[in-house]
């Protein structure tokens, strides 16, 4: 991942309700939701929703599936493990003993 990536992925993050989105599609799995389930389980008005998933989308923190007439989001799990591994990337300025707790937490490659 480059630096513009990962500050499009954050910005994408950067709002309440594209956060929120977010979170929650990570709890309920790959599957994900259709739109109008996220929108009643966020309470968001589907239209407003609508702008939030396609930031989120753009910035490759979500997926988009089409299943018949619905379109399935869902947390881009891989997307954002190459955002922590580039946060990490210079961890301890190269002495990874120093990161080793950190790195078993989130089980990337030391």
């Amino acid at each position: 991942m480059d630096q513009e990536r990962a500050i499009d992925a954050f910005a994408a993050l950067a709002q309440p309700t594209r956060i929120a989105v977010f979170r929650l599609l990570v709890q309920v799995g790959p599957d994900g939701l259709p739109a109008l389930e996220i929108s009643r389980r966020l309470g968001t008005v589907p239209s407003t929703l609508s702008g939030h998933l396609a930031i989120l989308k753009r910035a490759d923190v979500l997926t988009a599936t089409r299943r018949q007439r619905e379109i399935r989001y869902a947390a881009n799990l891989a997307s954002v493990n190459n955002l922590v591994s580039f946060l990490l990337a210079d961890c301890c300025d190269g002495q990874v003993e120093n990161c080793s707790e950190i790195l078993t937490l989130l089980k990337l490659p030391k």
